[in-house]
């Protein structure tokens, strides 16, 4: 539902195609059900999915931002939590932005029922978010002076949308309609109002939505081809520019820089620092998704391997460690993240609600899965 709107989501999102209010373009994806997951179907896996996420964003959040040489010259290799100031310097897993609003969108969504956007975004605007970014900054300032929310996503392609659209996935288990992805794109579209933003997300839900269900991990050419054969329909002929790195007079669509750049490293066998600082590891999409991807396909057969390389070869650490561990979560499930990570978060999504992520995974398992 959505207030100042009439109809459903799928309504909202027509509407909202056809006036150009969302940045996007209609793909056949839209009337594409992805059909339900099997009965048989592990709620381990949804469990490894969002504490994957956490835990990257955990692991990475205390060392973000910093170049990975010099990250390494300060810490040494990451495979531990760091000591946090925020827990009178304990090696715990705390949550930044990526797991609070990934676990604030499930916690609306089963408060709800249903996927309201205006009661996400009060949400979003009503609580203290750790290490915001911009873009959510804004969104907050927009919303909160009585912009509604279709309106008050910015065109930003930072990854902030990417980083928590996971969840999304989570109340279409059963049905597996063509409703997921009406709801993921709106739910992208809330924050991040741009092209490469929604389409990423709608890509990474397919993809996690496959993943899901695989019994072996895929080909390592499974994870850049299914992206780009679901972003490039929605993206478009876009132009976006590169930051810096051996790209700078890179000019164009997000997915065309990852099949052709992503691609190239594969083939040369880069290391995923070598690969990653060749184009940078920001939180600009142009950088992330090319981050995100190039990890997976050297090592989305080994959850441990993939997060670990995710915390110490990228810049925007925690955000790619985040999305890299919903995705070896999804695929290997709870049990195959190490214990000393599970172990050691602590559950947070506030300051001091210990505990919080297990009891909304409890929750979701049972309004959802079973």
């Amino acid at each position: 539902m959505n207030v100042g709107l009439p109809g459903t989501n799928r309504e909202a999102l027509e509407q909202f195609l056809a006036t150009g209010c969302i940045a996007l373009q209609r793909s056949p994806l839209f009337d594409m059900p992805p059909g339900p997951m099997p009965e048989t179907f592990d709620f381990a896996r949804i469990e490894g999915m969002m504490l994957g996420l956490a835990i990257g964003d955990a692991l990475g959040n205390t060392s973000e931002s910093q170049h990975p040489a010099e990250r390494l010259a300060r810490y040494g290799e990451i495979r531990h939590y760091l000591p946090n100031r925020h827990a009178a310097g304990r090696r715990v897993g705390l949550p930044s932005d990526d797991t609070q609003l990934a676990f604030w969108t499930l916690e609306q969504w089963l408060a709800d029922g249903e996927l309201n956007l205006d009661h996400i975004a009060q949400c979003f605007c009503s609580r203290r978010i750790f290490g915001i970014g911009k873009a959510v900054e804004e969104f907050v300032r927009r919303y909160q002076t009585g912009t509604p929310w279709y309106q008050s996503g910015i065109a930003s392609a930072g990854n902030g949308a990417l980083m928590r659209i996971a969840p999304a996935v989570i109340p279409h288990r059963r049905a597996g309609g063509s409703d997921l992805w009406v709801d993921a794109a709106l739910l992208a579209m809330l924050t991040h109002n741009d092209p490469a933003s929604i389409s990423a997300c709608l890509a990474l839900i397919a993809m996690l939505w496959q993943v899901l269900q695989m019994e072996t991990p895929p080909d390592p050419w499974w994870w850049l081809e299914t992206y780009v054969a679901v972003a490039k329909d929605l993206e478009g002929n876009t132009c976006y520019r590169a930051r810096g790195g051996d790209f700078a007079d890179y000019q164009g669509p997000v997915w065309q820089f990852v099949a052709t750049h992503v691609g190239a490293a594969y083939r040369e066998g880069l290391t995923t620092l070598d690969a990653c600082n060749r184009w940078y590891s920001g939180a600009y999409l142009l950088e992330t998704l090319p981050s995100v991807l190039y990890i997976l396909m050297c090592y989305g057969d080994d959850p441990e391997k993939a997060i670990v390389r995710a915390v110490n070869d990228t810049w925007d650490n925690d955000t790619v460690a985040a999305i890299v561990g919903a995705a070896v979560g999804a695929l290997h499930g709870r049990e195959r993240l190490p214990q000393r990570w599970r172990t050691d978060l602590l559950g947070r999504t506030m300051a001091d609600d210990d505990g919080k992520i297990g009891a909304l995974l409890q929750a979701a398992n049972r309004r959802w899965m079973w």
